[in-house]
C-alpha cells in the first residue's frame, strides 16, 4: 500500500470514530471538514450527501442515522472502510489504471460460486438441477480474491447454490481478508446464532436474503416452512444488530406483490436496508419463457422502484431498470463478472457461456480472453441505457460475442445453445425497445 492511501485510510478511521460518538452532530461536520480541504475524490458525492444531511425531513437523512442505531457501530464502521474506502473510493482509481495498462475491463465487484449443493429446490431455480457435484476449493477462492485485490477489486459476493453450504468457509475468507467486504446471495434458512455470531466476530460479511413475497408465494416455490425460516433468520440478524438485504426476482406471476406498497413497507419491517432487484431470465433449456415479465410489467418495476426511492427508507437497484445509472450493461468484468463452481469465468450469472477457467488462466487473463474483450469492445450494448443487455434488450448481440469468441455452454445440466436462448428473449426484446424507447426520449428530452 503507498503511504497516499495509508494516510487515506487513516484519516477514514478516525473520521468514522469521530461520527460514530454522535452521527447527528458530527457527520454534516466532517463532510464540511472534506469540503474545506479539498478532498477531490469525494467532489462528484459532496452536493448530494449535503442535500441529505442539510434536511432532516429527508428520507435518507432518516435513513443514515438510523444505519447508527440498528447496526453494530464496529460493523458499521468496517462496512465504510472496506466498502467505501477500499472497493470504492481508493479501489475504483487502481481498477482505472489498471484498465488503461491493460486495455480489458476491470471488475469493481466479483460474484462467485463455493458451491453448486443447494439445501432447497426452488422452482424455477438451474442451481436446483446441478447437485452438490461442484466445489471451489477454499484454496482457489482465496487465489481469486488475492488476485482481484491486485488490480483494485474488494468487493465480493457468493451466491451458487446455496453458498451458505460453505459457510465456515466463507467466514474464513472474511477473517482472511479483512479489508474486503463479502456478501452473499442466500435463501437464508442456513443463517442461525452461531453464524450470526461469527459474522458478528469478522464484521465484513453481509447477507442479501432471496425473498420474493409473502409465505404463500415463498413457501410455494422454495418448499413449506421456507418462510418462516426466513423470518427467523432476519428475527436474529436483527437482535445482533447485523445489517441484511433482500434479493427479490420479478417475474410475470409475482410483479404485482413485488412492487407493491405493501411488500416495500414488509421488507422495511423485517430490517431490510436494501433490495437487489433482478428480473427473470429464462436461462436453460427447462427454463420458463412465460414467466418473463412483460414490457408493461418491467415499465410498471421501474416507476414502482423509483417512486419508493423517494419515500421508502430502503435503498435500491433494479440490474436492468437502472442501466443510466451506470452506462448501460455492467457485466463482462465492466463492473463485474461470475466465476460458477466449476471455475468458469462467465460474464454474467445469467449467462452460461464462457471461454476461460480459473484452473487454466489467471484472473486478468480470462479479463483479456476473446469472450470477455467482446463485451468490453461492443458496451454499451445500446445508446439506451435501458437497454442494457445484451440478451434481454439487444437481440442476437450476446449469440454474435459467443460465436465470434468460440465460449461454450457452461450448463451443468444441459448445454444450451445461445442462438436458442436468445430466440427466447426475442419477442421480450421488441417488446421491451417499443416502451424503453419511449422512457428514454421522456427522461432525456
Amino acid at each position: 500500500m503507498n503511504v497516499k492511501n495509508m494516510i487515506t485510510k487513516a484519516a477514514m478511521d478516525q473520521a468514522l470514530e469521530y461520527i460514530s460518538k454522535n452521527p447527528e452532530e458530527n457527520l454534516p461536520k466532517a463532510l464540511n471538514f472534506l469540503d474545506n480541504i479539498g478532498w477531490t475524490n469525494l467532489n462528484d458525492v459532496s452536493a448530494p450527501l449535503h442535500a441529505i444531511l442539510d434536511d432532516k425531513s429527508n428520507i435518507w437523512y432518516k435513513y443514515i442515522m438510523k444505519l447508527w442505531e440498528d447496526i453494530d457501530v464496529e460493523v458499521l464502521k468496517s462496512f465504510f472502510k472496506n466498502f467505501a474506502v477500499n472497493a470504492t473510493l481508493l479501489g475504483v482509481k487502481r481498477q482505472m489504471e489498471m484498465q488503461e495498462k491493460h486495455g480489458c475491463n476491470i471488475p469493481w465487484a466479483i460474484l462467485m460460486d463455493p458451491t453448486s449443493a443447494c439445501n432447497l429446490k426452488c422452482t424455477g431455480c438451474w442451481a436446483a438441477e446441478y447437485g452438490n457435484r461442484l466445489n471451489m476449493t477454499y484454496e482457489e477462492l482465496d487465489s481469486i480474491i488475492n488476485q482481484a485485490n491486485e488490480l483494485g477489486t474488494y468487493f465480493f459476493l457468493f451466491s451458487g447454490g446455496e453458498p451458505l453450504v460453505r459457510k465456515n468457509d466463507i467466514i474464513r475468507l472474511c477473517e482472511a481478508h479483512p479489508d474486503c467486504q463479502f456478501s452473499a446471495f442466500t435463501n437464508g434458512t442456513l443463517i442461525d446464532g452461531e453464524f450470526a455470531d461469527e459474522m458478528l466476530r469478522v464484521k465484513n460479511f453481509i447477507p442479501a436474503i432471496s425473498v420474493e413475497g409473502f409465505e404463500d408465494a415463498t413457501d410455494y416455490r422454495r418448499g413449506k416452512g421456507t418462510f418462516q425460516k426466513v423470518e427467523w433468520a432476519m428475527k436474529i440478524l436483527r437482535e445482533k444488530r447485523l445489517p441484511f438485504g433482500i434479493s427479490c426476482c420479478y417475474t410475470s406471476k409475482n410483479v404485482n406483490v413485488i412492487g407493491s406498497e405493501e411488500y416495500f413497507d414488509q421488507m422495511i419491517e423485517w430490517g431490510a436496508k436494501f433490495c437487489w432487484f433482478f428480473t427473470y431470465m429464462p436461462v436453460g433449456n427447462s427454463a420458463v419463457p412465460e414467466l418473463m415479465a412483460t414490457a408493461k410489467q418491467r415499465k410498471f418495476m421501474y416507476h414502482r422502484i423509483r417512486e419508493f426511492r423517494s419515500t421508502k427508507p430502503i435503498f435500491t437497484l433494479d440490474f436492468w431498470n437502472d442501466g443510466e445509472y451506470v452506462d448501460g450493461c455492467i457485466a463482462g468484468g465492466r463492473r463485474y463478472l461470475h466465476i460458477n463452481a466449476y471455475g468458469d469465468y462467465e460474464p454474467c450469472a445469467f449467462i452460461h457461456y464462457s471461454d476461460s477457467n480459473i484452473r487454466e488462466k489467471t484472473l486478468l487473463e480470462a479479463l483479456k480472453s476473446p469472450l470477455f474483450m467482446a463485451y468490453h469492445n461492443g458496451q454499451p450494448f445500446n445508446e439506451n441505457h435501458l437497454r442494457p443487455c445484451p440478451l434481454l434488450d439487444n437481440y442476437g448481440a450476446l449469440a454474435r460475442m459467443v460465436d465470434e469468441s468460440g465460449a461454450h455452454s457452461t450448463d451443468l445440466k444441459s448445454l444450451e445453445d445461445v442462438h436458442t436462448l436468445c430466440g427466447k428473449c426475442r419477442h421480450a426484446c421488441e417488446n421491451w425497445e417499443i416502451t424503453a424507447n419511449k422512457l428514454w426520449s421522456e427522461s432525456h428530452c
